[in-house]
């Protein structure tokens, strides 16, 4: 049985395939749904382009996200997040063979965040949340470790061991559901409100009530992200 193991392990696609379609079971297991094509140019190089989507949805981290913000005006319950991106990668495999074996990837990732962020209105009494939507938009570079190896002369297995990338962001959300708003003092009771947002964790911010119905968050600031202990599968032809 142990020598049957071993021999499934063994990296036996045909060097004549050139080509990967893969996804990381991990990120599809929590909705990030994703897909990798990969393309071997030379013995130790390859390229891929890889494009991954979560629907916007409450979140499981609410600890995390109530500590980055750190407001009790914010209202972590109704808060949503998704996410798109797209990563362009670049390979180099140190095995004999290709797309086989422990490789170093550095790559470049576009990423856009989905927010849907409720705030408590301070001019309802009943304590209704305005809810800003809006996107932050985000590039990074960043470097990427990992093995590679082929099973079943078509199945690849692809385990991330270390990486991150780094980058900056910036974003804009509006809110145009504001009611309760009648004159001057409660259009600066809310801006007032909206003030104490100016930093967010690493972000920071500038809020504007636009109008008695509406108002608007921008942000900016660094932008950081890992890839690590993920496991991909995909087809080689």
């Amino acid at each position: 049985m142990k020598k049957l193991f071993l021999l499934l392990l063994i990296p036996i696609c045909s060097q004549a395939q050139k080509n990967i379609i893969k996804t990381n079971l991990m990120g599809d297991a929590i909705k990030n749904y994703n897909i990798t094509y990969e393309r071997s140019i030379a013995r130790p190089l390859s390229i891929s382009i890889g494009v991954r989507h979560m629907p916007k949805s409450k979140i499981a981290l609410k600890t995390q996200i109530e500590k980055l913000v750190d407001n009790q005006d914010f209202r972590i319950n109704d808060f949503q997040m998704g996410n798109t991106a797209l990563t362009a990668e670049g390979r180099i495999y140190v095995g004999v063979k290709k797309m086989t074996g422990f490789y170093i990837a550095p790559y470049l990732r576009y990423s856009s965040f989905d927010f849907n962020m409720p705030i408590k209105n301070p001019n309802d009494q009943s304590g209704s949340s305005i809810i800003f939507n809006g996107k932050i938009n985000a590039t990074s570079a960043g470097l990427l470790m990992g093995v590679q190896h082929c099973i079943f002369k078509k199945l690849v297995l692809d385990f991330w061991i270390l990486g991150g990338h780094y980058g900056k962001s910036n974003g804009l959300l509006k809110a145009s559901n504001i009611t309760g708003m009648n004159d001057p003092a409660q259009i600066q009771n809310l801006q007032n409100t909206l003030d104490e947002f100016k930093e967010i964790g690493p972000f920071r911010t500038s809020s504007k009530v636009t109008s008695s119905t509406t108002a608007e968050i921008k942000t900016t600031g660094p932008w950081l992200g890992l890839r690590s202990f993920a496991l991909s599968v995909g087809y080689r032809f």
